[in-house]
C-alpha cells in the first residue's frame, strides 16, 4: 500500500496515478491517541487499521496525482537519523575531495555514529528546496528512507525488520562549510521525502534496492542498497542502540558516490522501484520570511 498526505493535512491512498482519501481513518485514529504519544499515532495504527483503510480508498473517489500538493507522508516524528560514509565509494569521493585533508569524521560509520538532522529540514516533493545560500555549495545525496513503525530500543539485527512500517525516497541536501555536519543538514527544506511511503511488505528486500538521480537530464548518482555498508537491519540495530525508536521515525541509509551540487532552478529526480514512486522536487531560491 502506498501511503501519502496531501493538501491540508489529508491521509490518502495511492493507486495508480490517482489519490484515494483516506482522511476519516486519520482522524479517528488521532482521537484516539493519547496527545502525549510519542511517534505519528497513523503509521502506529497502520496494522490495525490497514484492511479498513483499504476498503476506505475503494470506496473514495480518485484524484489525480498532478491535482494534489504532496506533503511528507508522515506527519509527526520524534527524529529525522542520517547514516554517514555508508557507501565504499562515497567515502573514497569524500576523501579525493579533501585532497588529502584529514577526515573530521573518519570514514568507520561505527565509529561517526549515526547523526540527527532536525525535523524541520523535511519537506514532501511539492514544497521544493529553498536555497538559503547560493553562494557556496549544496550537493544532494540521494537516499533510501527507513520509516519506524513500531517502538523498540536494543533491536536484535534478527528482529529489525519486525520494526518497519515502510520506506521512502529521501534527500540529504548538505551546504558546505565549516560548521557542524548536522546543522549545515538541517536547513529548512534540506530532507525532502516522497513521494510516499510504500509499505514494508511491497519491498521484498530492502537491501537489494537500486536507485539512480538526475539533476535536470544529468545521471549523477546511481546504485543499489546492497552496496551499503551497514545493511537495513544493522542501521535500524546501530541507531536503536542509541536511541529509542518511534513510530514514524526517519532512518535515511547513506549515499553512494555521485555527490554534487544544485542551483536554483533545478530539478532532482530519485528513482527507484515502481512502488517508490519518483521523488521530483524543484531546487528554488530562498525567500526571506518564507
Amino acid at each position: 500500500m502506498k501511503i501519502c498526505r496531501f493538501g491540508n493535512d489529508r491521509l490518502g491512498v495511492v493507486i495508480g496515478d490517482a489519490v484515494h482519501d483516506v482522511s476519516a481513518a486519520q482522524d479517528a485514529i488521532r482521537a484516539a491517541a493519547p496527545y502525549d504519544m510519542k511517534g505519528d499515532a497513523v503509521v502506529a495504527a497502520l496494522p490495525e487499521w490497514r484492511a479498513r483503510i483499504e476498503e476506505m480508498a475503494k470506496a473514495s473517489p480518485a484524484i489525480p496525482l498532478s491535482q494534489v500538493k504532496l506533503l511528507p507522508p508522515v506527519a509527526r516524528w520524534t527524529k529525522t537519523m542520517a547514516a554517514p560514509t555508508n557507501y565504499r565509494d562515497h567515502i573514497a569521493e569524500m576523501e579525493a575531495n579533501r585532497a588529502g585533508a584529514p577526515s573530521k569524521m573518519g570514514p568507520d560509520i561505527g565509529k561517526a555514529g549515526i547523526f540527527l538532522k532536525a525535523n524541520s529540514s523535511v519537506v514532501g516533493v511539492s514544497e521544493g528546496i529553498p536555497m538559503r545560500f547560493p553562494d557556496r555549495r549544496n550537493d544532494h545525496e540521494a537516499e533510501l528512507v527507513i520509516i519506524i513503525g513500531k517502538a523498540g530500543t536494543d533491536i536484535a539485527f534478527d528482529h529489525a525488520l519486525e520494526h518497519v512500517a515502510g520506506y521512502a525516497l529521501g534527500l540529504d541536501m548538505t551546504v558546505r562549510g565549516p560548521e557542524d555536519r548536522s546543522f549545515r543538514k538541517s536547513v529548512d527544506g534540506y530532507s525532502p521525502l516522497g513521494p510516499w511511503m510504500v509499505t514494508a511488505d511491497e519491498i521484498a528486500d530492502p537491501d537489494d534496492v537500486p536507485f539512480t538521480l538526475h539533476v535536470n537530464e544529468e545521471k549523477r548518482q546511481d546504485s543499489n542498497t546492497k552496496h551499503m555498508v551497514y545493511s537495513v537491519r544493522r542501521l535500524i540495530e546501530f541507531a536503536s542502540s542509541f536511541y529509542t525508536l518511534h513510530p514514524g521515525d526517519l532512518l535515511y541509509t547513506g549515499t553512494p558516490k555521485g555527490v554534487g551540487p544544485v542551483l536554483p532552478g533545478d530539478v532532482v529526480r530519485v528513482n527507484s522501484l515502481p512502488a517508490l514512486g519518483e521523488l521530483r522536487i524543484d531546487v528554488r531560491a530562498h525567500k526571506i520570511g518564507g
